[in-house]
C-alpha cells in the first residue's frame, strides 16, 4: 500500500516567507554538500551535531571541528544525509509550516522553529551522550511544526495519495490520523538496533511543538479548530496549480 501526503485544506492569510526561506536554505545547503564531493563526510562531521562533542567528551583526533559544538545544534538543522532525506523533510515542511507560521507570526515562527530543533537535538543527545555519530536534518524542527499543527488543526484534512497495486486515489485524511500515525511510528521504531534515523529527536521535537504552540500562537487563534472539508472523500489524482493567498478571502 502506498500513502503520501501532498497538501492540506487549511487556508492561510499571507505567504509564509519564513517557511520558504527555511526550505530554500535546506536545499541550498544540500547542493553545497553535493559540491564537496569526497569532502562531504567531513562537512557532516564538522557541522552535524555530535552528542559526544556537545558534552565535551573525547573524540578521535582527526574529527573536524570547524565551529563550536553548540553552534552545530543549529547548523545540523539545515544539512541532510541524502536526497530522499531532504525531499521527505521539505515535503512535510511545505504542507504544514505555512499554517503554523500564519498562526504565530513570522518573527516568532523563527524562534519557535529553532526552539523545536534545539529540543529535538538535545533529546537525541541526552539518550546517547557518548555517541560519535553526527545528527543532521531538519526533521527534529519540522516535527515541532507537526506537533503544533496537531494541537491547532487536528481535524484539518490532509490530501494524501493512497495506492494499492496500480490503483491510486487522493483521499482526505484528518490530520490527527496522519500526524498521530507518524508519531506512533517514531515510538515504534525508536528501539531499532543499527538504525541511522534519529527517532528520539523526532519525538522530542514533536512534543516541544505541542507544548510551545499555546504560548506562541496569536491571541485570536483557537486550539483544536474544526474541519473545513469532508473527511475521507476520495478523488482522482490530478495536478492543479498552486493556490495564491488572497487577503480578502481565507483561501490557500
Amino acid at each position: 500500500m502506498f500513502f503520501l501526503p501532498i497538501s492540506d485544506d487549511n487556508p492561510t492569510r499571507r505567504r509564509p516567507w519564513v517557511s520558504y526561506i527555511i526550505l530554500a536554505l535546506c536545499v541550498g545547503v544540500y547542493f553545497w554538500q553535493m559540491s564537496l564531493g569526497s569532502a562531504q563526510q567531513a562537512a557532516i562531521f564538522g557541522y552535524g551535531m555530535v552528542p559526544a562533542r556537545l558534552f565535551g567528551l573525547p573524540l578521535a583526533d582527526n574529527m573536524p571541528a570547524p565551529v563550536a559544538a553548540w553552534i552545530t545544534v543549529f547548523t545540523s538543522m539545515f544539512m541532510h544525509g541524502g536526497l530522499m532525506h531532504l525531499g521527505g523533510n521539505m515535503l512535510y515542511l511545505w504542507i504544514f509550516s505555512d499554517n503554523i507560521e500564519d498562526s504565530i507570526g513570522r518573527g516568532r515562527f523563527v524562534i519557535f522553529y529553532l526552539l523545536c530543533g534545539i529540543c529535538a537535538a538535545l533529546a537525541q543527545a541526552l539518550t546517547e551522550p557518548s555517541s560519535p555519530v553526527p545528527m543532521v536534518g531538519a526533521s527534529g524542527a519540522i516535527a515541532g511544526v507537526l506537533g503544533a499543527y496537531l494541537i491547532l488543526h487536528p481535524r484539518a484534512n490532509i490530501r494524501c495519495i493512497v495506492g494499492i497495486l496500480v490503483f491510486f486515489r487522493v483521499m482526505n485524511v484528518p490530520a490527527f490520523l496522519v500526524l498521530g500515525g507518524w508519531i506512533i511510528l517514531q515510538f515504534t521504531n525508536m528501539g531499532q538496533v543499527g538504525s541511522n534515523v534519529a527517532y528520539v529527536a523526532h519525538i522530542g521535537g514533536f512534543i516541544a511543538g505541542m507544548v510551545l504552540i499555546p504560548f506562541f500562537k496569536k491571541p485570536h487563534v483557537r486550539l483544536f479548530e474544526p474541519p473545513r472539508s469532508k473527511a475521507f472523500s476520495v478523488s482522482n489524482v490530478t495536478v492543479s496549480p498552486p493556490h495564491i493567498p488572497n487577503v480578502s478571502r481565507r483561501k490557500k
